[in-house]
C-alpha cells in the first residue's frame, strides 16, 4: 500500500460528530494521483512510488519530464511527489490511478505538509515577536528597531543564525497526527480535523502517521 496522497487544501468548515459536537476540519482534495516511477529495493535501494496530481498541458512541461511521462504511458503531471511504499502484500503498477478511498479511512491519523503562507520581507517585531524599544526616555526613531545585533571586542561579529529582519513565511511546515474526519470518495474529499499549513488551493502532502498506527 502507498503511504500517502498529494492534495489540494480547499479550506476550512465544521461538521458535528455523533454527540453534536462541533468539529473545525480542513477539506483536502485528495487526488486522484497516477502512479508514475515505483522504485524497488533492487535497483534503487528502497521501496517508494512516484505519483502525479493534476494533468499538464503537454506543452508546459520540459522535455525531459516529457519522456519519463512517455515511459510510465501516463498524461503530463503538474506535481509529482514520492510516498514509501508499504509491505502489505498489495502490487502496485505504471499507470494505476490511486483514489482516496483505496489508502485513507475515516479514524486514523495523518501527517499534513505543506508550504506556509508568503508574508514577505519583515521585520524583528513581526516576525519574532521583539517588544521594541521604550518610547520614551530619548528612544528616538527606533521604536520598532531590533535593538543591539553584535557582541564586544571579541569575537566582533554578528553572530550566525541572530534573529533579524528577513521573508517571512513560505516555507515548508508538517502538523503531525491529525484525525481524518470523514472520507467522501465521490468528491476525492477528506475532512480532516485542525487547521493545514498553506492557503487555499496550496498543495499538501498527506501521509500515514506512524506514531499513532503504532500505537503510541
Amino acid at each position: 500500500m502507498i503511504a500517502g496522497l498529494l492534495g489540494r487544501k480547499m479550506g476550512m468548515t465544521q461538521v458535528f460528530d455523533e454527540a453534536g459536537n462541533v468539529v473545525p476540519v480542513t477539506v483536502v482534495e485528495a487526488g486522484p494521483c497516477t502512479v508514475v516511477q515505483i522504485k524497488t529495493p533492487e535497483k534503487d535501494g528502497y521501496a517508494a512510488v512516484q505519483l502525479g496530481f493534476l494533468e499538464q498541458k503537454p506543452q508546459r512541461v520540459s522535455k525531459p519530464l516529457r519522456g519519463h511521462f512517455a515511459r510510465a504511458k501516463v498524461k503530463p503531471m503538474r506535481y509529482l511527489r514520492e510516498f514509501p511504499l508499504l509491505d502489505d502484500g498489495q502490487e502496485v503498477t505504471l499507470g494505476q490511478v490511486v483514489r482516496v478511498e483505496n489508502i485513507f479511512e475515516a479514524g486514523e491519523f495523518v501527517d499534513v505538509s505543506g508550504m506556509t503562507k508568503g508574508k514577505g520581507f519583515a521585520g524583528g517585531r513581526r516576525r519574532y515577536g521583539f517588544a521594541g524599544n521604550p518610547a520614551s526616555h530619548g528612544t528616538h526613531e527606533t521604536f520598532r528597531g531590533p535593538g543591539s545585533i553584535g557582541t564586544a571586542g571579541s569575537p566582533s561579529k554578528v553572530l550566525k543564525g541572530h534573529r533579524m529582519a528577513g521573508r517571512m513565511g513560505n516555507e515548508k511546515r508538517t502538523v503531525q497526527n491529525l484525525r481524518i474526519v470523514q472520507v467522501i470518495p465521490e468528491r476525492n474529499l477528506l475532512l480532516i480535523k485542525g487547521a493545514l499549513p498553506g492557503r487555499r488551493g496550496g498543495i499538501v502532502t498527506i501521509k500515514k502517521s506512524v506514531k499513532k498506527s503504532l500505537g503510541f
